[in-house]
């Protein structure tokens, strides 16, 4: 691990296929090479701080998960093992160990694919306002970290870096890339939300909710990006649970937390981190990988 954190990288002769808020992506043939970097962002602002180890970390939750729900479906996951990488990788093998993954070059469906299975974050504001969520009606009484009735799909937009992801209805998502595959998308998140969840009980953990990305490789759905990360996910300890109040988490809402107590913006350009606040994200992300990957 990369003690002060990688907070990009810059590989001559790999071409740069995109830079997103905490990924470099790179063209290399018919396939992309995704490097997780140690970069972090919160309220959809990158964060001028590396939090060292990150990208090993979602790495390896990345890989977990995939392996897990291949039987419910398949993922852009080709290789995590820069020896087989292409030739043209092999200077950059010591960086890539550990926190890159060569996959199928799919085409990214623009929308997020958000489930909650409780009420925390944007949901809950949401269910203060009006009692619902991405247009979904849900029942009074509920309080801040409940659990829903059932776990529900919320997507969103995909918002450029330094704005915010704007809700969608299950209606306007149809309309962006259709009924069918809309309907398709729905099943199988919520498949994997209650199989992940299943799984993340019996390590003491409560996904509260989880972000997902898809993408059609040769006319097929597939899973791309990252899953079931701290940074797509709400990770709370079982143990400490209780509705009414916000939880202790797994994820980068200690992050967030600390952002909205010293009463930032939430614009561009983000604060200096203090040290005890990147090694105490630092420490919960790990957390998390120890009790999922054994």
């Amino acid at each position: 691990m990369n003690s002060k954190g990688l907070i990009r990288t810059e590989f001559s002769g790999l071409k740069l296929f995109n830079r997103g808020k905490v990924r470099d992506v790179y063209e290399t043939g018919p396939y992309l090479l995704i490097v997780a970097s140690d970069r972090i962002s919160a309220f959809d602002v990158i964060m001028p701080n590396p939090i060292p180890g990150k990208g090993e970390i979602l790495t390896r939750m990345s890989v977990f998960w995939f392996n897990k729900m291949n039987d419910i479906i398949q993922n852009h996951m080709i290789s995590t093992d820069p020896v087989d990488f292409p030739d043209k990788c092999g200077p950059y093998r010591d960086v890539l160990q550990g926190r890159s993954m060569l996959v199928k070059k799919a085409r990214p469906l623009p929308v997020e694919c958000v489930v909650r299975g409780y009420l925390s974050g944007s949901g809950w504001k949401d269910y203060v306002r009006d009692k619902t969520i991405s247009g979904i009606r849900l029942p009074g009484g509920l309080k801040e970290s409940s659990r829903l009735p059932e776990p529900i799909f919320t997507p969103s937009t995909k918002a450029p870096e330094g704005q915010h992801d704007a809700a969608l209805s299950k209606r306007e998502m149809e309309g962006i890339i259709g009924i069918d595959l809309t309907e398709k998308i729905v099943d199988i998140s919520l498949s994997i939300y209650r199989k992940a969840s299943k799984a993340a009980e019996d390590a003491g953990i409560i996904i509260a909710d989880t972000k997902m990305e898809f993408g059609i490789y040769e006319d097929r759905l597939i899973l791309i990006d990252e899953l079931l990360t701290p940074d797509s996910s709400r990770f709370w300890p079982k143990d400490d649970y209780e509705e009414g109040r916000g939880q202790r988490s797994y994820d980068k809402q200690f992050l967030r937390d600390y952002l909205l107590s010293i009463n930032w913006n939430q614009r561009p350009p983000a604060p200096d981190l203090p040290d005890d606040i990147i090694e105490k994200t630092r420490q919960k992300y790990e957390e998390a990988l120890n009790r999922f990957v054994q």
